[in-house]
């Protein structure tokens, strides 16, 4: 089937987003101020943008860009090229693009999948300024090309899309479900890490740390299928899952990598973005990787096991101070000497093992759905593929 071929920048206006500065000073609590749209507001789970934390003074808006329900979100850089559907309107800072379109010549849902698909992406990737963190621009945008099929066959592929997504959605619903679980089963055996009902001895996170240590920032190096792994923002999952397939390889020189490879038993923390407070576990069978500059990598010390740590870390009270003090900026951000502070209570060691066991039976029933997530992946980029090819 053969649909004409346009570009972006002919179905779509696309803007960027402006912050007026300081942004501090034009946040605001008053209910009739504007809607301020943060990369925070998005959510992994959700194509849409509903609310928002936080508002900004009317004499802002003239500073940034008022953007409407109806209109598509594009993150320009951290969570790169992710599409995201207003249901609100309010003012976007640099961190987003816009486009906005007639409503009557597109599908909504048929071009949020196309905008996040593959195919987009390395389109996009391929246009992008920048080494590991890639960043779009209006201009590049509106040179993407891409299919334009009748809007009744848009709204006929994106139902069946829509269909597929819902099949992975329960995949990721169960693998959140056993997580869930081995968070019970952690407050059960240790009780809430800042309360600490159980009386262990009072620490915070500094000292069970044998080194901690900031992600290199690349600038010059190649892109290679032979190179080293690097870790970026969107490769790490809500779950602490790390997607090493999508990670791109770089030629980083040896005392680089000596320095910075991850090593079985690290945590690597994301410090700023959406993902702030974020954290991910290496593993023995995990692939040799570095993680980017907007990671903090940790190493312990012989009192404290790493599984510990990593769901301590992801306790809801620790996350609800991370979120809380990361916010005290405009842009999210955590830096090493607030995760020093952390409290994180010291049980027994023998405990700790005990729990450790515990999750690694969770961590290989995860695995079982994560290897049919993976499947599922794969089977739903290829439908991508034959929809926007028109073989569907």
């Amino acid at each position: 089937m053969s649909w004409p071929t346009v570009s972006l920048g002919d179905v779509f206006e696309v803007a960027r987003g402006g912050s007026p500065r300081p942004i501090d000073d034009y946040i605001t609590d008053d209910p009739d101020g504007v809607n301020w749209i943060s990369i925070r507001d998005a959510s992994n789970s959700s194509k849409y943008i509903t609310h928002t934390e936080k508002k900004i003074k009317k004499s802002g808006v003239s500073k940034s860009r008022m953007v409407y329900p109806g209109d598509f979100l594009l993150t320009n850089s951290m969570s790169f090229g992710r599409p995201y559907i207003l249901k609100t309107s309010g003012c976007i800072h640099d961190g987003w693009l816009v486009l906005s379109s007639n409503k009557d010549v597109i599908d909504q849902d048929y071009f949020f999948h196309l905008l996040g698909s593959e195919q987009t992406y390395r389109k996009f990737a391929s246009l992008a300024a920048g080494a590991v963190v890639k960043n779009l621009n209006t201009e590049l945008v509106k040179k993407v090309l891409i299919p334009l099929p009748p809007l009744p066959e848009q709204r006929r592929i994106a139902a069946i899309l829509d269909k597929a997504d819902a099949l992975r959605a329960k995949r990721r619903e169960a693998i959140a479900k056993l997580d869930q679980l081995l968070q019970s089963v952690f407050l059960e055996m240790f009780g809430d890490p800042v309360t600490n009902p159980k009386k262990w001895p009072g620490h915070t996170l500094g000292d069970s740390v044998l080194e901690m240590q900031y992600g290199p920032r690349f600038h010059n190096e190649r892109y290679s299928s032979g190179g080293i792994r690097i870790v970026r923002i969107t490769d790490l999952s809500p779950t602490g899952e790390l997607n090493f397939s999508a990670m791109p390889r770089m030629d980083v020189d040896t005392d680089v990598q000596a320095r910075f490879i991850l090593q079985p038993g690290d945590l690597i923390f994301a410090r700023t973005g959406a993902t702030v407070g974020k954290v991910a576990l290496i593993k023995a069978s995990d692939p040799p990787s570095i993680a980017g500059a907007y990671f903090i990598r940790m190493q312990f010390n012989e009192s404290v096991l790493s599984e510990y740590i990593f769901t301590a870390l992801r306790s809801q009270s620790i996350q609800k101070l991370i979120s809380v003090k990361s916010r005290q900026a405009a842009q999210q951000n955590f830096s090493g000497p607030g995760l020093r502070q952390l409290p994180m209570p010291m049980p027994p060691l023998e405990l700790q093992h005990r729990f450790a066991r515990v999750a690694e039976g969770v961590e290989q029933q995860k695995g079982i759905l994560q290897h049919h997530a993976a499947q599922q992946e794969t089977l739903f980029a290829s439908l991508q593929h034959r929809a926007f090819a028109g073989e569907l």
